[in-house]
């Protein structure tokens, strides 16, 4: 494993166990270079609760891989999000800096109803 790749790692190591103990649903966002994908998670760490990607059918026209493309899948996810009872989550970057792609799906989820 690459050390960047370590480093993501350990940041998100740490994030997480600081969402564990408050025991909420948690926004986890994960990206490769072509797509953006986000999962709501339940506290217990053991069921999705929705999810939302470039890969779906209904995204996946145009780019993938933009900032365009982040912000439509952050507003799907918390349009299913909302429809499956979950107002409130914490944000899980993953590691991955605040910037870009995460930032305009995490801003694009909040316009959509989700508090974090």
């Amino acid at each position: 494993m690459s050390e960047k790749k370590i480093s993501r790692l350990r940041r998100a190591r740490r994030s997480r166990a600081k969402i564990s103990e408050l025991a909420v649903h948690r926004l986890t966002v994960s990206r490769s270079n072509q797509h953006i994908y986000a999962q709501i998670i339940a506290p217990n760490g053991g069921q999705v609760v929705a999810s939302a990607s470039t890969l779906d059918k209904t995204l996946r026209s145009g780019a993938t891989s933009n900032i365009d493309a982040a912000s439509k899948v952050g507003a799907l996810v918390a349009e299913r999000a909302k429809a499956a009872g979950v107002e409130e989550v914490a944000f899980d970057r993953s590691g991955y800096k605040y910037h870009g792609r995460v930032k305009a799906l995490a801003d694009a989820a909040r316009e959509g109803g989700l508090k974090f």
